[in-house]
């Protein structure tokens, strides 16, 4: 069975697509079979990996409404083991025509139930906000990896979001936990953006990763070059740092007594 991790963060330009698809990107290189779910009406996941999201015929939009099977739209891209499910703007619709569905919170969870890819991971890139479509998610997940930029309002957002993701698992997904919070834009010449860290690992301890990915200009310019920062700057600090989170997701599921 895959391992189901939702991206999310009610904040945005908090790193969640970059942590997307930078984290699926090193999974593959390390030998997982990664499929990354395109959850956000912008698109930016899609094109981040070089595809050209205007130009789509189907979508996640097409799948969550039923008009088309996973199989049928899922994308190869420029990372071998990872695949691709797009989105684009169509998929802002989505909200609208799935609010007079049976069972509309866990549409994505019966798709996925129904697949026969065998993938180790599917890594969700959420929207930044608490929508249907991220609901969906967090229902389909069996977990939340939380990006949290190294600044002064991202404390405020982290409360909200784990009182999003208690009520999620007190009414929709029991088994949802926390997979992880990864500090993203750290700079270590200021002191705010060490506060920030000392703060929320005082407050959450082990569901903290030790890696720390700082402000780095390779991995700002990669998604304008259509390409993960470990095919665009392999040798920059960028990379170094998603190897490494990859690295200790894997070894966080081995522990769980996960053999992916």
């Amino acid at each position: 069975m895959s391992r189901i991790i939702a991206i999310t963060n009610q904040k945005g330009g908090v790193g969640k697509t970059t942590t997307t698809i930078n984290l699926s990107t090193c999974l593959a290189q390390a030998g997982k079979r990664v499929l990354v779910v395109d959850m956000d009406p912008q698109g930016n996941a899609s094109s981040g990996f070089g595809i050209d999201k205007f130009s789509l015929q189907q979508t996640i939009y097409n799948v969550l409404i039923g008009e088309a099977t996973l199989e049928d739209v899922i994308l190869p891209v420029c990372v071998e083991g990872v695949r691709l499910l797009p989105a684009n703007i169509d998929l802002s619709g989505a909200e609208i025509e799935l609010i007079a569905m049976d069972e509309r919170e866990f549409r994505l969870k019966t798709i996925f139930n129904s697949s026969k890819y065998p993938f180790d991971y599917i890594i969700m890139d959420c929207p930044p906000s608490l929508n249907l479509l991220t609901v969906n998610a967090l229902c389909a997940a069996d977990s939340v990896l939380i990006p949290i930029q190294c600044e002064y309002y991202a404390l405020e957002g982290l409360t909200q979001l784990m009182n999003t993701i208690q009520r999620v698992q007190q009414k929709l997904n029991t088994s949802l936990v926390i997979e992880g919070v990864v500090f993203t834009m750290y700079d270590s010449r200021t002191n705010l953006s060490n506060q920030v860290v000392e703060e929320v690992r005082r407050h959450l301890g082990a569901h903290t990763y030790k890696t720390i990915v700082p402000r780095n200009v390779r991995l700002s310019e990669a998604p304008s070059h259509g390409l993960p920062i470990t095919l665009y700057s392999a040798d920059s600090k960028g990379a170094d740092a998603y190897k490494k989170l990859a690295q200790e997701v894997i070894e966080r599921n081995k522990t769980r007594g996960d053999k992916r």
